[in-house]
């Protein structure tokens, strides 16, 4: 391949249909998707991508049902407890997006003890976007903008795409140059709002747990095989 998307984003979708169709309890559609994670973090670590950012749970997954939502975190826990000293071990930095002060207690005090534990690792940054919302992220954007502002330290001719970037979660962290979205859906679910402007977007009807290395390298392949214009001719 000729070019290596930087920071590939996905839309892990399909793992409770997954188990429905088996007779399965949507967790276990779940944990299986865990397994394709690892498969996307070799495929990165194998191709040179430097950032893959995950959309684990978003802001709208709170509505599930309570058994579903306390299942999900604690299978999060039981993820960051077996992949630590993995991630350690590989180079792989943790990073997590979204309004995090939602998690459960116990949940978030362990991504954070990964999160410190990893964050001299540079060899792949996976970020989990978790209780996220796209919506959200640019709405807190812009209410700490409005604080600066009405402190005196802003004024209007001081906001900019890059003042914006720098307010939101992923600060620091380049936009995608590709978006893979499983199991056929063509939306981008309030995933990324802002920085997925010039994304290319690659959809595949697989669900997530059948989503294997294979696969993600075939949308790297796809991804190579556009032409990316910004805009331009």
């Amino acid at each position: 391949m000729k070019t290596i998307p930087r920071h590939v984003a996905v839309i892990m979708d399909g793992n409770g249909r997954w188990a429905q169709s088996r007779n399965l309890p949507r967790l276990a559609g779940h944990e299986q998707g865990s397994k394709s994670i690892r498969q996307c973090v070799e495929a990165c670590m194998e191709t040179g991508v430097e950032f893959l950012t995950l959309y684990a749970f978003s802001s709208e997954n709170w509505k599930r049902p309570a058994l579903e939502v306390s299942g999900l975190m604690l299978l999060l826990e039981r993820f960051l407890n077996e992949k630590k000293e993995e991630m350690l071990r590989e180079g792989v930095r943790l990073r997590a997006i979204g309004r995090l002060e939602d998690l459960p207690p116990p949940c978030r005090r362990k991504l954070q003890e990964v999160c410190d534990a990893t964050k001299n690792n540079t060899r792949l940054q996976v970020i989990l976007a978790l209780s996220y919302s796209g919506r959200t992220e640019i709405l807190d954007a812009v209410k700490s903008i409005a604080r600066d502002a009405t402190e005196g330290s802003l004024c209007a001719e001081d906001v900019t795409p890059d003042l914006i970037a720098s307010r939101l979660y992923t600060d620091g962290i380049p936009d995608p140059d590709l978006l893979i979205r499983t199991s056929g859906e063509m939306r981008i679910s309030n995933f990324l709002l802002w920085q997925l402007s010039y994304t290319e977007i690659h959809v595949t009807k697989k669900l997530w747990p059948d989503f294997g290395k294979a696969d993600f390298l075939e949308a790297l392949e796809d991804f190579n095989g556009r032409s990316r214009r910004f805009g331009g001719v």
